[in-house]
């Protein structure tokens, strides 16, 4: 059996139909993932026979009756999200342990008839958007092997722009939901905080982590989302049913106010090929309807920057402290290097920083009075292996820069493909606007999507690195 798309939108009315089994899409994805040339993909693969047992209770369930919106559709989550009985690593060997419940995010997937493939790779402790700091190996991007991935949730990326897996779940802190779906072609919907449970997800920041979605399109992503959002009283940090944030507003479907940083504002890091890509964006939204606003983008600037630079690096700290404590030596050496700047936060400039955030977040508010939405780049640094070995902290803080803010200003975003480089790299936008927008940016990402697809140019993009010469 030869599937050419793994989209939900695909594969999923064949497998309700019963034009295609459940078993049959397994073995399918089994065979790609044993294929695919790049081992750093995964952490701990499921055995065919624990696919399988997956597979036959979706069958079994079917059997007597229950829909199974998501029947047989498989997919893959990042290794900071518990499965039952599958070891969670955070790619750190010695923090393994085997979790006897699965996360809750992950159980409302396998109850909607969704199938587990396994845990994938991931910058330790979700420390890093390069996708390289694991010692598990660095994952490839899709469409050249010398470039990065894109992290911190690089397998799950992967795993869905390589076809191997229909979707899959990865966490988004300072942007891990997002670059990597940029640089390797697909959508990554970055949530409102507090609407899908972190329950049985190891924090990188508490108070600030989501768990995000990759999916080739917005249709898939906005599906997944259907199934894993809701309350869930053992996520301390989860949003109330009557939330404000949790209110479905409307799509935007006639003219609209998009943001964009001023020029002297948008740095492109010597990407001239990027800078060309955003403004065929703005084009775009543009022919959508949208009218361009010049805002101040520096509130949203200066709040990336405490990211790294503010007290919350000390909140990485705090999310595995015994372990940390007593195992320094167990993690990546550039790991400890970002750890040990927890060191300089003391209560009084914590505060002080609490303070600054809270202005930071009146000012951005401000902003959005005369937007619905805010349009930047999402990953401009066009980063090699070889470069980020050579200087892993400059070109991570590089790569966060359109993205290490919208977690501490409850903002949410969708990362939606938007061109390739000259080489042959993706070039991504993201759409970002105010808690509880997440379907009003997915409906727009979508028209946005179907648009880069209309317009690029009649030659298809460069074949995936893994496909090149076969």
């Amino acid at each position: 059996m030869v599937l050419e798309s793994l989209s939900i939108g695909v594969i999923g009315p064949l497998l309700r139909s019963g034009e295609i089994s459940p078993t049959e899409v397994a073995e399918e994805v089994l065979s790609r993932a044993d294929a695919y040339d790049d081992p750093a993909v995964w952490i701990t693969r499921l055995s065919r026979d624990e696919v399988m047992r997956y597979v036959a209770e979706a069958e079994q369930r079917r059997r007597h009756g229950e829909a199974l919106p998501l029947y047989g559709v498989p997919f893959a989550i990042k290794d900071n999200i518990d499965l039952s009985g599958t070891p969670t690593t955070c790619a750190c060997p010695m923090y393994r342990y085997v979790p006897r419940c699965t996360s809750t995010v992950v159980d409302r997937l396998v109850r909607a008839g969704a199938v587990p493939i396994g845990k994938t790779n991931m910058d330790q402790f979700a420390t890093g958007l390069v996708g390289t700091r694991s010692p598990y190996g660095a994952c490839r991007n899709v469409y050249d092997p010398r470039y990065i991935s894109g992290g911190s949730s690089s397998g799950s990326a992967v795993a869905v722009a390589g076809g191997i897996v229909s979707f899959s779940l990865g966490t988004d802190t300072a942007g891990s939901g997002r670059v990597p779906a940029a640089l390797n072609n697909i959508v990554g919907l970055k949530p409102t905080r507090g609407v899908i449970s972190t329950a049985g997800v190891v924090p990188a920041c508490r108070t600030l982590d989501c768990v995000s979605v990759f999916a080739l399109d917005c249709a898939d992503a906005a599906t997944v989302l259907d199934f894993v959002e809701g309350f869930d009283p053992a996520d301390t940090y989860a949003r109330p049913a009557d939330d404000p944030a949790r209110r479905r507003r409307p799509v935007i479907e006639g003219p609209f106010h998009f943001g964009v940083p001023a020029p002297d504002q948008l740095e492109f890091f010597g990407n001239s090929e990027g800078k060309r890509l955003f403004a065929d964006a703005v084009a775009r939204l543009i022919r959508l309807g949208g009218q361009p606003i010049e805002i101040d983008y520096s509130p949203f600037n200066q709040a990336a920057k405490l990211l790294y630079d503010g007290p919350w690096v000390a909140e990485r700290v705090a999310a595995i402290r015994p372990f940390f404590e007593a195992n320094p030596d167990a993690l990546l050496p550039v790991t400890r290097r970002v750890f040990d700047t927890a060191k300089n936060w003391d209560a009084v400039r914590t505060f002080e920083s609490l303070y600054r955030l809270q202005s930071l977040r009146a000012a951005a508010s401000a902003q959005f009075r005369t937007i619905d939405v805010l349009l930047l780049p999402t990953a401009v640094p066009l980063c090699t292996l070889e470069q980020v070995e050579a200087d892993p902290l400059l070109t991570n803080t590089r790569l966060g820069t359109y993205t290490n803010f919208v977690n501490l200003l409850d903002l949410a975003a969708v990362a939606v493909p938007a061109g390739f480089h000259s080489i042959g790299i993706p070039f991504g936008v993201s759409l970002i606007a105010p808690a509880g927008s997440d379907r009003t940016l997915l409906h727009l990402a979508a028209r946005f999507h179907q648009l880069v697809r209309e317009t690029a140019p009649s030659a298809p993009p460069p074949l995936p690195a893994h496909l090149a010469g076969k």
